[in-house]
């Protein structure tokens, strides 16, 4: 639903919202989008305080929300609300207590948000209202016009969890956050096991469901893992050792095991750490350090996408719930990939408990096809990566060159490894191509071995360096004649709209360059979010949690003043940097390409910023630029703009982020972004070398779907001046922004 159709339709309504279970970074960004978007709709917000335990308690445990309750809470973890795993909500007592505190302060309607527990919950008690406000009735506890006001518990939920277990949705909330904590220590786990030359055993959190270990296997290293989804064969012990062993001959330094908390063997036995510490000690004759994560992977800070996306779920959860009719079942709201999902509660939660059964069955091959494709093909990945045999494979005469084009992203270096891994695990020869294009007329190439990349996986940078040049056509022939003398047979480019348009070049011009007549394939990996053929580019979350970190130490600056801030991001002509980073930060306004900046828009936040601070007591605002937003509206203007006219009410200040969003470490989402690409390109590419298939594909994804789509189908649908999609998907979210980072009385 579109905010401007929910603005004011809900005056004289009550909801509710809760946590409940364990906690997951990203349920308040949630709770602010519930309460604000019930303001927004002209609704009165209650916080149910302790989970199901203050709908109970009544009293204090309900307490009636203001627009400044959602201050502050966006990049905080845990949740602000309280949380409590409640057994007293499991009676039929329990229940009828709950419902009269509810009808006590016109709630009918209702947000939950936690694991599938507290889902169930939920859905058992949508289904006994009825019964529950008949039975209140007769008991004298209700009145026969509240009976009559409330026949119905209108309600929806949240999956917030780091198990990432609810089946049929890509990322439940507090996932990515959780594996921001297991990236960091992952990686300094590395570190140190190399140094010393020594085995560890790292146990990841995730009940009966193996995500978080198999993700954390992949963006740190991992050389063995242990899933409940995928229980290992008898004698798993020496198979485990061997592979270690041979992991160390092929020239690693250190051994990761990865021990999913859920991880059983075929007969149903655990798998403790201190099991996989002993046999690894006796078998490799050397010491093995245990680390357990723990609780450290729910808390802390949320990522860049544990605020945005629940958000977005928050607004779309409570517009339904407010405009739903009492017949509506209840529903679970998730995303996947680009897009929101709507499954049914009374399926959904039973779906996800039955995987359990499922892995007790054995019934293996259905658990991974409820976990759906993603898992499939990170786990074939990894299999196929920690094979034994990967580094000595049976050789073809064939080789796949690797070029990076365009601006330096976050993701580079991962994609070139993956595709350096895979390529020499499938038998060809790959060769890397150094200082991208130009380079690559200039003839400096070199053939890559598995241990060349292997520290690349995990840093940021592009080793073989980047240039944002696009060839002309007169440069084709060098680059056609290096291709045939380095006898080059497929081309993997890995980069951003650079990589993209020469790959167009080449495309409408290489019938005249036999050198050019070889499969290409295009990975996107650029900061801008700006490429064809896809949603999601790989660097763009890396880069998005840098500009969200940027604007969380803003705010701690300003903390002790009032003060506006202006902050630039980069992106070019795409504003998903500005946008995304604004609505993950609690931005009141942003400033985008693809929306120019007026006077009178100007204007108007000026007012408005003014009012707010005059009569609201507001203490700090944020605004958001995209680098092209305007060319004469500058940062620089509108800070003395919002100077100027604030006639000392506040200071202002502007913050140019720059080039460091395009340094920093890849982020577990982009590591594994880049890794299903880089499998699917690399595969695209072997067939099309069998078939003697020319095309030049671009790789990318799409409602979390790996898609192939034609070079000139692929740049069809963008904006070439621009350099950007003509319909971008993130766009829609800036009047959500606009409905929950303002005042309702503003509007």
């Amino acid at each position: 639903m579109k905010p401007e159709e929910l603005r004011n339709t809900a005056t004289g309504t009550s909801i509710g919202v809760l946590t409940s279970g364990g906690d997951a970074q990203g349920m308040n960004a949630a709770i602010r989008a519930v309460m604000r978007t019930a303001l927004f709709a002209g609704a009165t917000p209650y916080a149910v305080r302790e989970g199901y335990q203050g709908m109970i308690d009544g009293g204090d445990g309900i307490t009636q929300l203001s627009w400044e309750d959602g201050s502050g809470i966006l990049g905080k973890g845990g949740t602000a609300i309280g949380t409590y795993r409640c057994k007293e909500f499991t009676t039929r007592e329990g229940q009828l207590t709950a419902a009269a505190n509810l009808i006590e302060k016109g709630i009918d309607r209702l947000i939950v948000i936690g694991g599938d527990g507290s889902l169930a919950g939920l859905n058992e008690f949508h289904e006994n209202w009825p019964d529950l406000i008949e039975e209140l009735t007769d008991q004298n506890r209700i009145t026969t016009d509240q009976a009559k006001a409330h026949p119905a518990l209108i309600c929806a939920g949240l999956m917030g969890s780091i198990d990432n277990d609810l089946v049929g949705t890509d990322m439940t909330i507090g996932v990515d956050s959780a594996l921001h904590r297991i990236r960091d220590a992952m990686d300094a786990i590395s570190s140190t096991a190399a140094s010393h030359q020594r085995c560890f055993v790292v146990e990841i959190m995730g009940r009966n469901c193996g995500y978080l270990a198999l993700a954390a296997a992949l963006c740190g290293g991992g050389d063995y893992l242990l899933i409940p989804e995928v229980p290992p064969e008898d004698h798993w012990e020496q198979t485990m050792v061997d592979q270690l062993k041979r992991s160390r001959q092929a020239g690693h330094k250190d051994s990761i095991v990865v021990v999913a908390e859920g991880a059983k063997t075929r007969d149903g036995q655990p798998i403790t750490t201190n099991q996989v510490r002993e046999t690894l000690e006796q078998g490799l004759n050397e010491e093995v350090r245990v680390t357990i994560l723990g609780h450290v992977q729910r808390g802390g800070t949320p990522s860049a996408y544990d605020r945005w996306a629940p958000t977005w779920l928050g607004f779309e959860a409570t517009a339904h719930v407010l405009t739903a009719t009492c017949t509506q079942p209840p529903e679970v709201f998730g995303l996947r990939g680009e897009q929101i999902v709507r499954l049914p509660l009374d399926k959904a939660i039973p779906e996800t408990r039955s995987v359990a059964t499922l892995i007790n069955d054995a019934q293996y091959d259905q658990v991974l096809d409820m976990r759906g494709t993603e898992y499939r093909h990170l786990l074939g990945v990894f299999n196929e990566l920690t094979n034994p045999e990967r580094t000595e494979p049976k050789k073809t005469d064939k080789r796949i060159g690797i070029i990076h084009a365009g601006a330096l992203a976050p993701g580079m270096n991962t994609a070139a490894a993956t595709a350096t891994w895979l390529g020499i695990s499938r038998g060809f020869q790959m060769v890397g191509i150094n200082d991208s294009f130009v380079g690559l007329a200039e003839g400096r190439l070199q053939e890559l071995a598995w241990k060349d990349v292997d520290a690349w996986a995990y840093e940021a940078g592009a080793t073989l360096g980047t240039r944002r040049h696009t060839p002309v056509v007169e440069e084709l022939y060098a680059i056609s004649r290096a291709l045939e003398t380095a006898k080059i047979d497929a081309l993997l480019i890995i980069g951003g709209w650079t990589g993209y348009n020469t790959a167009s070049i080449i495309n409408i011009e290489r019938s005249r360059y036999p050198g050019l007549q070889i499969p290409i394939a295009a990975i996107p990996v650029a900061i801008d979010n700006n490429l064809p053929g896809t949603v999601m580019a790989v660097g763009a979350d890396a880069a998005l949690n840098h500009v969200v970190e940027s604007i969380d130490q803003v705010r701690m600056s300003a903390s002790a003043n009032r003060r506006c801030f202006v902050i630039e991001t980069m992106g070019r002509n795409s504003g998903f940097l500005a946008l995304m980073g604004g609505l993950a930060g609690g931005a009141e306004q942003v400033y985008l390409p693809e929306k120019p900046i007026t006077m009178e828009s100007l204007g108007q936040d000026i007012t408005w910023i003014k009012k707010s601070f005059d009569d609201n007591g507001r203490s700090f605002f944020l605004a958001v630029r995209n680098e092209n937003a305007s060319k004469n509206y500058t940062t620089d203007t509108i800070a003395h703009l919002l100077d100027e006219e604030g006639q000392g009410r506040y200071d202002t200040r502007t913050l140019i982020i720059g080039h460091t969003q395009q340094g920093v470490t890849p982020t577990p989402a982009d590591r594994l972004l880049a890794t299903r690409l880089t499998e699917t390109a690399i595969t695209h590419l072997a067939t099309q070398i069998t078939n003697h298939d020319t095309s030049i594909t671009c790789v990318g994804t799409s409602h979390n779907a790996i898609t192939l789509t034609p070079i000139d189908q692929a740049m069809a649908a963008m904006d070439p001046d621009a350099q950007r999609p003509q319909d971008p998907w993130w766009m829609p979210l800036k009047s959500i922004l606009d409905s929950l980072n303002r005042e309702q009385s503003t509007h």
